[in-house]
């Protein structure tokens, strides 16, 4: 008869009234008034349940004190009690966890499945929505789209390519202008004036070839023409109830964005393309050097290139993050996107493949392609800096941090200057190549949501939350 706790011939036996089982009677007692339970079926248990067996044996005397053997003997007792019980209890913890750790890993195993399932699920539809493009004859209001997997024409790939070498062979050999500003020049720029709000709220702004004229895009689905010299709105489009979102010079056409998904363009005053193929807010457009091709992205994660020669959709790609802005590389072989997952995604034009992406802090605010073909300044939503990448090294060269929030940044035509524009003002940094250093020639507190560069940057046009625009000119 042994103790079915720690193994030994019990003292003082008692049984189990509900598990039978036989056990040290201190023993049991102990680990009822600890736990309440029996120690090996787990049933609910109290003395009233133990009863006490009847055996032959010797009372053992009363240790006196310590310093006697059978009192030390005694005190080796209850340790040796304690340490059973101690045992008892870490094996029958051990057991239980070994169970709870199997089920937790068969849990596991079988996420870990599901996951693999659904991953490859997607990655399938990504695979084959990736080549889905958009096509349609002349683009009116109210349209269906029809989805192939059409890229580009042939006639557009071969002005594409034929851009590029014109533009890539010119760029290095390209002398700055020698009316072109300064950087004494910047040094003395000062507001001059400001408008009285010709276009209350915009958000967007874009000025023509020439310089003469501004395009504004309002939260009313308006777009106002600008013109700089009158210092009027002399012309009023109308982009529909949704807010314009962005808006853009293709030559004498007039492009606008909106929040609908709508992309509008305008010559001559009248609405001569439209085109929804967005599947939601047309967050930002874009023109190809060529003028004959226009871009858009929007937060259906996808971007679309229009053909400017028939007013149709050329093709539509998906990304994997809705997109915030764009812009094309100067040579006009690469397209950049720029995504609230805070990547900068670049295509090839012609192909419509993701050739690298580039990871910033946070969604991208702002991108520009400076004219030296080498390098993108871009910034994150919230940010106080600006990064500028190195496209053959797809890494950051150099960081601009203006301490306030940045809304907009703009490189001018020879590649020199940065305009940086945000609610607490306007910054601009000059990269020098014979120093190969940067400065800072002109701080200004105008804030600004957007910036534009004058003719020969000899001014700058800054648009501000209400939207006025501020000129900034030698002083």
């Amino acid at each position: 008869m042994l103790c079915a706790i720690s193994g030994e011939t019990p003292q003082a036996p008692v049984v189990s009234r509900k598990s039978g089982n036989v056990f040290e009677k201190r023993l049991v007692e102990a680990y009822i008034a600890e736990n309440g339970r029996d120690p090996v079926t787990d049933e609910e248990l109290s003395t009233d349940d133990l009863v006490e067996l009847k055996t032959s044996r010797i009372v053992r005397p009363r240790p006196p004190t310590l310093t006697s053997i059978p009192s030390l003997l005694s005190v080796f007792q209850n340790e040796w009690d304690a340490l059973a019980l101690e045992s008892y209890t870490l094996r029958q913890q051990l057991t239980q966890t070994r169970q709870e750790l199997s089920t937790a890993l068969y849990q596991y195993d079988a996420a870990v499945r599901v996951i693999a399932r659904l991953s490859k699920e997607r990655d399938d539809a990504r695979e084959a929505l990736s080549g889905i493009s958009v096509h349609r004859g002349p683009a009116t209001n109210g349209d269906a789209m029809q989805m192939d997997s059409a890229g580009l024409s042939s006639e557009l790939i071969a002005n594409v390519e034929a851009m590029q070498a014109r533009l890539s062979k010119t760029r290095r050999k390209r002398p700055v202008p020698g009316d072109w500003v300064t950087v004494d020049g910047l040094n003395t720029f000062a507001p001059a004036e400001k408008s009285d709000t010709p276009c209350k709220n915009a958000r967007s702004l874009s000025l023509n070839a020439s310089c003469d004229s501004v395009l504004l895009g309002g939260r009313d689905g308006k777009v106002g023409v600008y013109s700089i010299s009158e210092k009027a709105i002399t012309e009023e489009l109308n982009a529909g109830p949704a807010q314009v979102t962005d808006t853009l010079w293709i030559g004498t056409k007039a492009v606008a964005s909106t929040s609908t998904g709508n992309v509008k363009l305008f010559e001559s005053g009248q609405e001569i393309a439209s085109f929804s193929g967005h599947a939601g807010e047309a967050t930002a457009i874009a023109s190809h050097p060529s003028g004959d091709i226009l871009a858009s992205v929007g937060v259906d994660k996808s971007y679309i290139f229009y053909d400017l020669t028939s007013n149709t959709i050329a093709t539509q790609v998906l990304t994997d993050s809705p997109l915030t802005v764009a812009g094309f590389h100067p040579d006009g072989h690469l397209f950049a996107a720029g995504g609230v997952d805070g990547q900068i995604k670049m295509f090839d034009v012609k192909t419509g493949t993701n050739v690298a992406n580039f990871e910033s802090t946070g969604s991208i605010e702002a991108v520009s392609f400076s004219e030296n073909g080498t390098w993108l300044a871009s910034a994150a939503k919230g940010s106080t800096s600006v990064s500028v990448w190195d496209l053959r090294k797809a890494a950051v060269i150099h960081t601009i941090d203006i301490a306030s929030p940045i809304l907009a940044v703009q490189w001018e035509y020879t590649g020199q200057f940065l305009a940086i524009a945000g609610p607490s003002g306007l910054v601009v940094q000059h990269y020098s190549k014979s120093t190969k250093e940067w400065s800072e020639p002109l701080k200004n507190a105008v804030p600004s949501v957007a910036v534009g560069w004058g003719v020969n940057a000899s001014s700058i046009y800054c648009l501000d939350a209400e939207g006025s625009i501020t000129t900034l000119t030698p002083q």
